[in-house]
């Protein structure tokens, strides 16, 4: 269901304002799948990441002591940035910083490696999933990967308040088939900074640049 007149941004500036780092969900100090997807496909550090609603979660820290040097953080909420900006330091300079809607950014060069946790799930409205794949479709290289981690049918139905889009393997797969091909999905349990278990499902594709038409939901 669409939220009339809900403005994103103004959400989750609110939330990185008024909530510390260990008190939001998904705090994860080591976001140990996501490293080991880019163990997976072996992703040399000369290759182009870039973080969708990265915010300040740490998986910038780690890409940074792993030794990567053409990281991109996206995130909605400039506060979010601020604070990653802060906790990294002098580190902050080595990264790029772009503050946009995940829905509607428009890129200004290619990735080798597409990553998204826990953002993509918050799209819920067709023209918002088709603008985003399309943009993903149509900035990441040939061979580039994309990674996607979502609540899956198991986890919660809403994240800080907001109504989620819940996805399994097949549906995933499904929305995505039109310009990228599956290479696996895995089921993940997120333990929360709240005691609580939340279920996701994470899926890798490689992109596909046989089609030029764009995405289409109904």
């Amino acid at each position: 269901m669409k939220m009339e007149g809900f403005d994103r941004k103004k959400h989750w500036d609110k939330v990185y304002e008024t909530k510390n780092v260990e008190e939001v969900s998904w705090y994860q100090p080591v976001p140990e799948t996501s490293l080991n997807f880019l163990k997976q496909f072996n992703v040399s550090l000369s290759a182009s990441i870039i973080d969708i609603g990265g915010g300040d979660s740490f998986l910038v820290d780690h890409l940074l002591d792993l030794g990567y040097r053409d990281v991109t953080v996206l995130d909605i909420s400039a506060n979010a940035i601020e604070r990653a900006k802060k906790r990294l330091g002098n580190k902050a300079d080595r990264v790029k910083w772009i503050v946009a809607d995940a829905a509607s950014f428009v890129p200004s060069q290619s990735y080798d490696f597409w990553h998204d946790r826990a953002a993509f799930h918050f799209l819920t409205e067709a023209d918002d999933i088709a603008n985003y794949l399309n943009t993903a479709q149509a900035s990441l290289t040939a061979n580039g990967v994309l990674v996607i981690g979502t609540f899956s049918e198991q986890g919660p139905n809403k994240c800080s308040g907001i109504n989620i889009k819940q996805y399994s393997e097949v549906s995933m797969t499904k929305h995505l088939s039109a310009y990228f091909e599956k290479i696996k999905c895995i089921e993940v349990e997120h333990q929360t900074p709240f005691d609580t278990v939340q279920s996701f499902v994470f899926c890798s594709f490689k992109n596909k640049r046989n089609k030029a038409n764009r995405i289409s939901f109904y």
